[in-house]
């Protein structure tokens, strides 16, 4: 239990977007639309992947999985968010709270891990294209699945214990539209050193070493590129790693800005923005990234519409 002046506090009160009042409906209709975007871009290319066979690829099974992880995080947010846009009571629970932490954290450090999964199966593919079949195998890929969802784990465990170190008894407003770690730990009000040190450290870790197998994974790439003599060789190499590209830079460009610096420097503007692109926007992003820069998945889709169409015809 938490108290404050004595007796027992049993919530937070997110103050989210508090600032912007006058703004309120026109932010709530703008989050539910990309929210639906979410939930249906992320659904139907799970369920496009599962129903087409020609996608069961080890590339388009690290995507059934991008988009699962993309569609969990952002519906463990946005709702709560949603609601609290609409209504003058803006509590969550202190059980709600962390566990909408924890959840958040566990699978932002997968995502981390899965995309840096997923420039490897493209390193294999450019760089080792004969050996790609025997490489990227069944029990291979499920490993480099299964990996990344160990890490999130891990680092969720190392969240929980650090968390537990704190209380909270100055106030429960929290500065944020959600229950993140940064405006969590700048509102406790026990020394918070320790917890800060655990947290940075292995989230480093996580975004370290994803960034340097990307980065490796794709100056090699580059480096086969450059390699092969034909224009049409180099495009088609360069068009399967685009959408892996803009969605890597997408999603690290706003965590870094978030996690990887001291949380004496949070500014609640700031984060707010930051915040609102990795867990709102970039859910909403990679399906359409994926599947407009894609002609595969495109040709997924009309054949879907054609079996469709052929079957009603049948009946």
């Amino acid at each position: 239990m938490h108290r404050r002046n004595n007796t027992i506090v049993p919530d937070f009160i997110l103050l989210g977007f508090s600032d912007a009042e006058d703004m309120q409906v026109v932010l709530f209709m703008l989050f539910l639309l990309i929210y639906l975007v979410t939930v249906l871009g992320n659904a139907g290319m799970m369920l496009l992947i599962r129903l087409d066979a020609q996608l069961h690829t080890p590339m388009y099974f690290f995507l059934s999985h991008l988009s699962f992880i993309d569609f969990s995080y952002s519906s463990i947010i946005t709702p709560k968010t949603l609601k609290n846009l609409l209504t003058s009571n803006k509590k969550i629970s202190f059980a709600g709270c962390f566990i909408q932490m924890h959840i958040f954290v566990l699978l932002v450090a997968a995502e981390c891990v899965l995309l840096s999964s997923m420039a490897y199966d493209r390193y294999v593919a450019i760089c080792n294209p004969l050996h790609y079949p025997v490489v990227m195998s069944p029990r291979r890929c499920w490993s480099l699945v299964f990996g990344p969802y160990l890490v999130g784990v891990t680092d969720c465990f190392v969240t929980v214990i650090g968390m537990r170190k704190l209380t909270f008894c100055d106030s429960n407003e929290i500065h944020h539209f959600f229950c993140d770690t940064s405006p969590l730990i700048a509102l406790s009000c026990t020394e918070t050193q320790d917890t800060e040190i655990m947290i940075f450290f292995f989230a480093g870790c996580t975004m370290l070493g994803s960034i340097i197998t990307i980065s490796f994974s794709y100056v090699s790439i580059l480096s086969a590129i450059l390699k092969i003599k034909s224009t049409s060789g180099k495009r088609k190499a360069f068009s399967t790693c685009g959408s892996h590209v803009v969605a890597v830079t997408i999603f690290y460009s706003t965590m870094i800005f978030s996690y990887l610096r001291p949380s004496k420097s949070y500014s609640l503007g700031k984060d707010q923005v930051a915040s609102v692109f990795y867990t709102i926007v970039t859910p909403m992003l990679n399906p359409l990234i994926y599947s407009l820069r894609n002609k595969e998945v495109k040709n997924a889709v009309l054949r879907l519409l054609q079996k469709r169409e052929v079957s009603r015809h049948l009946k």
